[in-house]
């Protein structure tokens, strides 16, 4: 018989790994969440442990969380930890396989910024300009590698309405020794002119190795390739989602919208746009540098 969990409130769990770690991203939160599902109940069947894997990622895609890498994260996470042989194994040896994987796969997760950072620091030189968005937490651990590597730089930073993230990517960066100017969003023409690369993040990579991520990063991309300038992403593996949007109109309106105001989304600012491949020059990811062409054979790596 399966454990009874119902004490256990899988949507508060995750929001409190959030609000508990200001550096985690959704992804790696939900898997966590997930882990704890697993060790808080045992399973009769695999399908009873798929079911209730199921429900427990439904109940986090009901939170006003960015969704994009939650739900590519528990997908991979799932694929991954099923994977193992559990011919001749009791429900209880299967459970503590599983366990044993999961905690392998977070594992190397939580290793993916440090690898990104590494690979992107590289393409940092002295004396460069750097534009940013909002604040991506692999973008800001590159930066501050590159800093503690003795290079100087300096960087422009969004200011990111509606919630002002570049504020805080600012006190971050100067904390670390990096000069930083915050720029107003109108301000991405006037300032690409003067840059010698733009560093953005992303929640999620599409097929076409498109990046979803803060609103207004396909503005920022389009004025780069304007002006010529190089478009880096650096992004986690984990964040590779199975979509091929064609455009804005694509994307999923859960991952577009904040969930209590999903069902009246005409008069509700978009949180996350869309990027498409022709825009982006790489993305530095823990499987290696990409270009954006051979995402889909990465994809299909992942999900074999």
């Amino acid at each position: 018989m399966k454990e009874e969990t119902q004490q256990f409130d899988v949507a508060s769990h995750f929001v409190s790994i959030l609000e508990k770690d200001d550096n985690m991203s959704p992804g790696i939160a939900a898997i966590k969440t997930l882990l704890m599902v697993l060790e808080k109940t045992k399973f009769d069947t695999v399908q009873e442990f798929h079911s209730t894997i199921q429900a427990a990622v439904g109940a986090m895609r009901k939170t006003d969380k960015p969704m994009t890498s939650v739900v590519s994260g528990t997908e991979l996470f799932s694929r991954f930890i099923t994977l193992a042989k559990f011919d001749d194994k009791t429900m209880d040896e299967v459970r503590k396989i599983m366990l044993n994987r999961g905690q392998m796969f977070l594992e190397k997760l939580l290793e993916s910024r440090n690898v990104i950072a590494k690979q992107a620091i590289t393409f940092i030189s002295e004396g460069c300009r750097i534009l940013t968005h909002a604040r991506s937490r692999t973008v800001r651990e590159a930066l501050i590698l590159a800093a503690q590597n003795n290079k100087r730089f300096h960087v422009f930073v969004t200011h990111s309405a509606p919630d002002h993230h570049g504020e805080q990517m600012v006190r971050e960066l100067e904390n670390a020794g990096i000069d930083c100017t915050l720029i107003l969003d109108t301000a991405v023409g006037y300032v690409m002119e003067t840059v010698d690369m733009v560093l953005v993040g992303a929640e999620g990579v599409v097929e076409s190795g498109g990046i979803i991520n803060r609103i207004g990063t396909v503005t920022m991309a389009i004025c780069a390739r304007e002006m010529k300038k190089p478009f880096y992403a650096l992004v986690e593996s984990f964040k590779f989602c199975r979509l091929y949007p064609l455009n804005q109109r694509d994307l999923p309106n859960e991952y577009k919208y904040n969930q209590k105001n999903i069902k009246d989304t005409a008069k509700v600012h978009p949180m996350v746009d869309y990027t498409p491949p022709g825009y982006i020059t790489l993305l530095f990811t823990d499987l290696g540098i990409l270009a954006p062409s051979a995402v889909s054979d990465e994809l299909i790596k992942l999900y074999l």
